[in-house]
């Protein structure tokens, strides 16, 4: 942001040197990136009053002009278009030193002496882009008489430096005068009061007898302040007011145009004029754009817009787009009459996305988007129409509209002396303290250590005590607070218990031979797919991205397993004669948490494939899980997947809770992708393995005794499963049984058609003797007559 010294000076006095003041200010966080001086090209140039205007005798391109410039006259023979006689000018006298190293010399042209130059803003050292159009291809007339002789810096301001800070996104009012004379006041410890602004309603129309109506048709417009401004003469401004426009980098375009953009930088409020005469029905309606709408901006780009955007209309359509730009059917001209000003507060997040998808951005938006207070439209408007009668501009017509339909309000912050103090490592007194935050215009009520503090509108940054102590540090001066070592308490950091828990599980699957896999938590539709996941499936009821990478990154992942199964299918495309990987990873659900984001489960998944069955999977699941504490599982049939194996797949569970399910993958599926060799694909719910985990080991002596191993092959149908057969052998095994499992299941070539041969391991032991055949065998007999009766089983 650009700022004139002699600008900031009419809100409160500088009485120190500017390099001073840059430091004190930037020690309070307005951070000056330069000082930058005008006057360097002003030397030997003075205001002329041109006499008379003649045709040069030997060029009829070139005129020859009387000048006074004070105590003498001089002639100067020029090729300017614009010169006529009365007009003021600044002229370079003999030995001027301009722009571009330019050394003014009384010389001949043609045959006439000229002694010096009348001059452009650009051969004074202005940028081009704040020379008004009318005074770039000519000499610059000023705007109202001087005495000539009149040194130009003095007449532009010239002897005065431009300071440019660097404005943080969170102070929006800092990008105004009256903000950084609020900032100044506080570094030079000397209080600023903004001055009262008076609105003179001299025209003889009233607003109502005119416009028509305001209305707001959508939340995210949360003010619009307008008066009417009648009897207007277009003109140039006069030299102050474009002096202080070019100083802070705005290119003046005609009075009007320039006093809303003067208050926009004196109250960091964008304002907009619109000529009422194209206004349709003289009536404004903000509303928010419909889908292909287009608008023509002032730049005479036709923006083609979105239900994101905001618009103000007028009874035939749009003629603005809110908070970025204007239309360009209602601009002003020179043939303006009536002028209806905006003022008006919008939602800084609607703006912000306008802005960045038309890749557009101004004066207007950068202040929007930043976050306004809706109480400035009202003051920046009244200071416009103050300033027209002040300068002859135009009238004001009687009263005012508008809409506020939520009237912004003051908020409190309470904090203490002790907390502001403890915070920043100071002793600052209270008084000091209160002193600080009244220089910034907050309202402070002081109660002993306590400090009730009521926040301006405009400094919406302060929301908590230590946004205070900020403001109260950065017054005091950080600088001035003594450093210190850093203290505290030592403490010894370790891991939660879920990591505990995946650190384990991770020893023991690295330590059975398998890799790690890390894949992304987004997927596509086709990841389900290629796993002939079914289409009204719940897992396929994901979470969808607003803005994807791609169709392949458009859904949260409900399931590890299609992405497990697609790092199977690239080993088996580069002709990986095996591969075994697992991965913990966070799967998502569209139900949410208080915060209303999508709830996340943690899982285990562990795939493979290669020479081993689906028996070791299940083995390696349950080694797994016994060294986590977790015994006792119990299995059944899986059949709500169908890319497993339909006699292969099962869902495993503990104490009655479903951890998860594992199982081959179906021969269809693996002949489709070219697996020689079977796969195996398991998912476990790792956040219920945490909850059931324990880390407590039990210790027990090696036997003493010998064991005694029995084996029975039982038929039984097809669609018992073998944990029931396990469950019935342990319920009638008595407490010698030590061990049963199944360790072989058989259907074909001498077991009937429809049965199966599951061949269970029995392991008997005492711990206080040795066993008799005599007393195994009731046991063995008990076992085979429970299965029978209950499972229909017959020893094979």
């Amino acid at each position: 942001m650009f700022l004139p010294k002699a600008w900031l000076e009419k809100f409160i006095e500088i009485d120190v040197p500017i390099k001073e003041f840059s430091d004190l200010i930037t020690n309070t966080g307005n951070h000056v990136e330069s000082i930058i001086s005008r006057d360097q090209y002003a030397e030997g140039v003075v205001v002329g009053k041109i006499l008379s205007v003649e045709p040069h005798p030997n060029a009829d391109r070139l005129v020859v002009c009387q000048i006074d410039v004070g105590e003498k006259q001089v002639q100067i023979a020029t090729g300017a278009t614009n010169v006529f006689e009365g007009a003021y000018v600044p002229v370079a006298l003999d030995g001027a030193h301009l722009a571009g190293d330019v050394i003014i010399k009384t010389s001949e042209l043609r045959g006439v002496e000229s002694q010096g130059m009348m001059c452009s803003l650009e051969e004074l050292g202005f940028d081009l882009s704040v020379i008004p159009k009318e005074s770039r291809d000519g000499i610059h007339i000023l705007p109202e008489a001087h005495e000539p002789g009149t040194p130009i810096r003095e007449v532009l301001e010239l002897d005065q430096e431009v300071i440019e800070f660097e404005i943080t996104p969170n102070r929006p009012d800092c990008l105004s005068v009256a903000g950084m004379a609020i900032e100044a006041a506080a570094a030079l410890d000397r209080p600023v009061v903004l001055p009262e602004i008076h609105v003179t309603e001299n025209s003889d129309t009233a607003m109502e007898d005119v416009v028509a109506g305001i209305a707001l048709e959508s939340p995210h417009a949360r003010r619009f302040y307008s008066r009417l401004l009648t009897d207007v003469v277009i003109e140039p401004s006069p030299q102050w007011l474009q002096n202080d426009l070019m100083g802070a980098g705005i290119r003046p375009i005609n009075n009007i145009v320039d006093l809303t953009n003067y208050a926009m930088l004196e109250y960091g409020q964008p304002l907009h004029a619109y000529d009422l005469s194209t206004l349709a029905e003289e009536r404004i309606l903000v509303r928010e754009a419909r889908e292909g709408e287009t608008l023509t901006t002032l730049d005479g780009v036709e923006r083609k817009l979105t239900t994101d955007d905001l618009l103000i209309c007028d009874g035939a359509g749009p003629i603005g787009l809110a908070g970025v730009m204007g239309g360009l059917d209602s601009e002003i001209t020179s043939n303006t009459r009536t002028v209806l000003l905006e003022g008006a507060a919008f939602d800084d997040g609607h703006i912000r996305k306008t802005s960045k998808r038309l890749g557009l951005r101004t004066e207007a938006s950068s202040r929007f988007e930043r976050g306004l207070s809706a109480d400035i439209p009202q003051k920046a408007v009244d200071r416009v129409c103050e300033l027209a009668v002040a300068i002859g501009a135009a009238k004001v017509a009687k009263g005012a509209m508008d809409v506020y339909p939520k009237v912004e309000e003051p908020w409190t912050v309470d904090a203490t002396v002790s907390q502001i103090n403890g915070l920043l490592g100071t002793e600052i007194a209270p008084e000091a303290m209160e002193r600080y935050l009244t220089l910034l215009h907050v309202a402070v009520e002081r109660n002993g250590d306590e400090l009730h503090c009521t926040i301006p509108t405009f400094r919406r940054d302060l929301t908590i005590w230590q946004d205070l102590a900020e403001e109260v540090g950065r017054v005091y001066g950080f600088q001035n607070i003594e450093p210190q070592p850093l203290s505290g308490e030592l403490t010894r950091g370790g891991k939660p218990k879920y990591r505990k828990v995946e650190q384990r599980a991770k020893e023991i699957l690295l330590g059975a031979g398998f890799d790690e896999f890390m894949t992304y938590s987004f997927m596509g539709p086709g990841a389900f797919d290629r796993l002939g996941i079914p289409k009204d499936h719940p897992l396929r009821d994901a979470v969808t991205l607003i803005n994807p990478l791609g169709e392949e990154y458009s859904v949260m992942r409900t399931t590890l397993l299609p992405n497990l199964f697609d790092i199977l299918v690239k080993n088996i495309n580069v002709k990986n004669p095996s591969a075994y990987g697992f991965e913990f990873g966070n799967v998502f659900s569209k139900e949410t948490d208080d915060e209303g984001l999508p709830r996340e489960y943690k899982k285990l998944a562990v795939g493979y494939y290669g020479p081993e069955d689906f028996y070791y999977l299940k083995d390696l699941l349950e080694k797994t899980l016994k060294v986590l504490g977790i015994e006792g599982l119990s299995y059944r049939a899986h059949d709500s997947l169908p890319f497993f194996h339909k006699y292969r797949a099962a869902d495993v569970s503990y104490n009655g809770e479903h951890l998860g399910y594992f199982g081959e993958l179906h021969p269809a599926l693996l002949e489709k992708y070219g697996f020689k060799e079977r796969a195996y694909l398991c998912e476990l719910d790792f956040t219920a393995i945490v909850n059931h985990y324990d880390s407590s080991i039990t210790y027990s002596p090696i036997p003493r005794f010998p064991g005694m191993e029995r084996d029975l092959a039982l038929v039984v149908d097809l669609k018992v499963p073998a944990a029931e057969i396990e469950s019935v052998i342990r319920s009638r095994g008595d407490e010698l049984l030590a061990e049963a499992k199944v360790v072989d299941v058989y259907s074909g070539t001498g077991v009937a058609e429809g049965k199966k041969s599951v061949t269970v391991s029995l392991l008997f032991r005492s711990p206080v003797r040795t066993l008799k055949d005599e007393e195994i065998q009731p046991l063995v007999q008990g076992i085979l007559e429970d299965a029978e009766k209950q499972l229909g089983a017959t020893l094979r």
